[in-house]
């Protein structure tokens, strides 16, 4: 398989060779799916298995997904799950079927998730009586929702996301419109380059890079014609933080918890690997430009005032990393709506009950998981694409920037206790995720 790419114009051979899904059916044999070969039913569980796990949902979703439809077409099925492959063998009671698939990269794409779960959840009703080759017809018309939104409005809502980031985390407006373009003008350029199949690294680097750059550039523009105080380059932090693997932090967390080791480990590591290589390049970039993630000058609010701009800013960060996660207009407003409530009850937690951050986190994703579970009752969507986006705003970006900042410079014991504060905090965001999901959902409280 040959694939041209948009930079270069050369040809660049594939490192994983497709899998042509309508060769295990025939056109022409209209037999329902119950009634095919063992094969022509297994493709469509593996298809069904690997397009779920490309959306960047956990294991334990892709797994039971993965089962319902073999028990429906009178199989059993046994799947061993990574963060971009599944393993998986297919029984009848005579014969047996086993399929290694693979990924070529991995992403988050809420809306193709939203219809594979539909599909499994209406097999039963809508798909039982069609033949393999319709099936995978459906399968193909879903697999083509890419991208809902254009490169500009990704880089619009990372802008929204990154600038309302800043104002939660003690940023002005000076800090907030440079971050709200910065952020933008980082996102499109990583869009770009994903559109074009570049590598992960080189995404980041470039992002990450055109982000901090365009930050300290404005800033200085700022400076020079406005006079304006140098205290704000603070926010510098806040126009990468786009680039934060919140899908992978949380799912992983998950699997963790449902003890599907490989999944779980493989995604923490996805998400380190993100978080490192951001770091490193804003940190080398924080040398080269001297800039320094110094406080942000404090901002007077009365109490509702804070309330009311958090609740705001929290629907605006959360509505943003939505559009990120390529969900729907309305699964993003949904979303936005629960992290404005849930992100805000931690941040006056933490101020007003002066509970730990870590420990007001938890509860913040206990709400978050609680209020989604309603929605998901309410509206239909898939859990997980509310409840990321929610409280992915969470994930303490700033700590672990200004972590892997003061390690650096060789200020141990600094980095040592940003490092620890953000560690707790991600720690405790999956967990209260999870026991909402315990409380709410009883077949996720068994381990069978």
């Amino acid at each position: 398989m040959i694939m041209k790419t948009a930079i270069t114009g050369a040809n660049i051979k594939k490192n994983h060779m497709d899998i042509l899904w309508h060769e295990y059916a025939d056109k022409t044999d209209p037999t329902p799916i119950t009634e095919a070969s063992l094969p022509a039913k297994a493709s469509v569980v593996g298809r069904v298995g690997i397009m779920m796990l490309s959306c960047g949902t956990g294991a334990w979703r892709v797994r039971s997904s993965m089962n319902e439809l073999s028990e429906l077409m009178n199989m059993t099925c046994t799947v061993d799950i990574g963060l971009m492959s599944i393993n998986y063998t297919c029984f009848d009671g005579e014969q047996s079927f086993s399929q290694s698939l693979c990924l070529t990269n991995t992403s988050v794409n809420t809306s193709q998730l939203n219809r594979l779960e539909k599909l499994v959840s209406g097999f039963a009703n809508q798909e039982i009586t069609k033949s393999c080759e319709m099936i995978h017809s459906t399968l193909d018309e879903i697999e083509k929702i890419h991208g809902l939104y254009s490169p500009g409005a990704l880089a619009l809502a990372a802008a929204l996301a990154c600038g309302s980031f800043t104002f939660l985390l003690g940023g002005g407006v000076i800090e907030m419109l440079c971050a709200f373009i910065g952020a933008g003008i980082g996102n499109y350029i990583r869009c770009k380059m994903t559109k074009h199949h570049l590598t992960l690294f080189l995404g980041i680097i470039s992002s990450v890079s055109a982000a901090c750059l365009s930050y300290t550039v404005l800033l200085r523009l700022l400076q020079l014609f406005f006079t304006v105080n140098v205290q704000h380059e603070a926010g510098y932090i806040c126009s990468m933080l786009f680039i934060i693997p919140g899908f992978p932090f949380i799912t992983s967390g998950i699997d963790l918890a449902k003890l599907d080791m490989r999944s779980g480990m493989e995604r923490l590591m996805y998400s380190l690997i993100i978080i490192t290589v951001a770091t490193m390049t804003a940190w080398i970039l924080a040398m080269v430009l001297g800039l320094k993630p110094m406080p942000f000058l404090p901002l007077k609010f009365a109490l509702w005032q804070w309330i009311i701009l958090r609740l705001l800013a929290s629907f605006g960060g959360v509505f943003g990393f939505s559009i990120l996660f390529n969900g729907p207009i309305r699964l993003a407003a949904a979303a936005g709506v629960i992290g404005a409530v849930s992100n805000t009850f931690r941040l006056e937690l933490i101020d007003l009950a002066s509970f730990p951050p870590a420990v007001a986190a938890f509860a913040g994703a206990f709400v978050a998981g609680i209020f989604a579970s309603t929605v998901k009752g309410v509206a239909g969507y898939p859990r997980i694409s509310i409840t990321v986006p929610s409280i992915v705003i969470m994930v303490p970006g700033l700590y672990l920037y200004k972590g892997f900042y003061n390690l650096g410079t060789m200020n141990l014991y600094s980095a040592a206790s940003w490092l620890a504060a953000a560690l707790l905090i991600i720690l405790a965001l999956p967990l209260g995720l999870i026991f909402a999901r315990i409380m709410t959902d009883k077949t996720f409280r068994y381990c069978t």
